[in-house]
């Protein structure tokens, strides 16, 4: 390992935040030996693409789609589960790409995402306290004194699911699955009974008809059968991520090898903390979430500390302000940003800060509130001539009703049909869709709106 990574000893001491507190230090020590000694799960050479990738979109020649599970769990890596958020996020890419005319940067939030920070270290039912569930990464959701103590072998575990999830990925978006010539089958065993799916099936016909002509006059580019595809998860436990820090025997540089991107959260963004002081050391492009109440020196102080060379495509920022404070909070963190002279990628997280919880009980976020946001996005980069680059949304490729609203008009009564999450709601497939082509119509307008050049179509942008 580079020396220019702070050992864990010296982390931790900086106050390393939303840590699990395990009962055997004996076992972590145990557990991280052994995660040392396993092969990388993503590889240096990958992780340089994205950042080129990245740099386009800050650029404002790219757009970032990034979506997954909020919590990952160990239970739900099949290959049915795997195949399901692909396709989703491969039919919000293909209707982004065509309809807006931009080249998408996909990017899963998915095989790494098993732990999550939680507002309160304890959990109280009936009068019964046990510690938070953390993700499958920490503890079990069971609520048992056995389940919820913080179990260090379940890192291994995450190694393992991992590792099959990202096995079988490749195979799909190498294999054929993503053929777009074939998009049609991608959502055959759905239901077809909203506007939302009329919508995508005419767009798929129409595209259907744009590559069959194209195939009929001798263009048949590998680029039809395979796509790009990235994975992400928020680097907050650093026993598994520090054990997974290689060094690249080409450059001599220090990568994260469990996922392409890695992200500091909302709640480990400390100048001085542990989180920010481990990654600024990495070669992974870096994603940081920034909340509501973070302020313009804030802001361009982090970005000083994790990229001090102002380097394309290095940093990813990733605002989850909520729709009722996104106009009024963004304008001041984008101003003192690009005072620094950096071009970030800029990314909508449009889920984190409309949550909210029914007086059954069920915690849940408005399709509404989420569009809104997405809209205040967008609103907030046109009026500061800034591109708004991405969003960051988490959804699933099942027919959940965990999220009110959308093309459906699930009310909170729909919510205990299928409330399936282990943690936060998740758009299901239809809200997913009918985000995306919100997406692509404020997109298109907002190109137009600038005085961009009418867009053209390129086959690479489907890569």
């Amino acid at each position: 390992m580079s020396e220019l990574i702070p050992s864990l000893a010296e982390l931790h001491a900086l106050g390393a935040a939303q840590q699990p507190t395990y009962p055997d230090p004996a076992a972590v020590e145990s557990v991280v030996g052994k995660l040392r000694r396993r092969p990388p799960l993503v590889f240096a050479g990958e992780c340089d693409d994205l950042r080129g990738r990245v740099a386009e979109v800050a650029a404002g020649r790219s757009f970032l789609l990034q979506g997954g599970d909020c919590a990952e769990t160990f239970e739900t890596v099949t290959a049915a589960n795997i195949r399901n958020k692909l396709r989703v996020l491969l039919s919000m890419a293909v209707v982004l790409t065509y309809a807006a005319q931009l080249p998408v940067l996909k990017v899963g939030r998915i095989a790494g995402q098993y732990a999550k920070p939680r507002s309160r270290d304890a959990e109280i039912r009936n009068g019964v306290s046990l510690p938070a569930y953390r993700g499958d990464a920490v503890n079990a959701l069971g609520f048992t004194q056995a389940e919820r103590i913080p179990d260090p072998r379940r890192l291994l575990e995450v190694y393992n699911h991992s590792a099959a999830t990202l096995n079988l990925l490749r195979a799909f978006v190498t294999g054929g699955y993503a053929d777009l010539r074939a998009m049609h089958t991608w959502n055959a065993d759905f239901v077809h009974n909203s506007n939302v799916e009329s919508r995508y099936e005419e767009l798929s016909d129409e595209i259907g008809r744009a590559l069959a002509f194209m195939v009929a006059c001798g263009v048949d580019n590998e680029a039809f059968r395979t796509v790009d595809f990235y994975s992400s998860h928020e680097a907050l436990l650093l026993e598994y991520e520090h054990s997974l820090t290689r060094t690249d025997s080409r450059t001599q540089t220090p990568y994260n090898t469990s996922a392409h991107l890695v992200w500091i959260g909302e709640r480990t963004r400390q100048l001085d903390g542990a989180h920010v002081e481990y990654l600024r050391h990495l070669r992974n492009p870096i994603g940081i979430k920034l909340g509501p109440n973070v302020t313009g020196d804030e802001a361009a102080a982090l970005m000083d500390k994790l990229d001090p060379d102002h380097e394309p495509g290095r940093l990813t920022v990733i605002t989850r302000m909520g729709a009722d404070r996104i106009r009024d909070a963004l304008p001041p963190v984008i101003e003192a940003v690009e005072q620094t002279g950096r071009k970030v990628a800029w990314v909508c997280d449009p889920m984190h800060g409309n949550t909210f919880e029914t007086a059954t009980g069920y915690k849940t976020r408005a399709f509404s509130q989420v569009a809104d946001e997405v809209n205040g996005f967008f609103d907030v980069h046109e009026e500061l001539g800034s591109w708004p680059g991405g969003v960051h949304v988490e959804l699933t490729g099942d027919d959940v009703t965990e999220c009110v609203g959308g093309v459906d008009e699930l009310d909170e009564a729909d919510l205990a049909n299928r409330y399936e999450t282990a943690c936060d709601p998740r758009l299901n497939r239809n809200q997913s869709l009918e985000l995306a082509f919100l997406v692509a119509d404020r997109l298109t307008s907002g190109r137009i709106r600038r005085g961009a050049v009418e867009p053209e179509f390129h086959l690479e942008d489907f890569r």
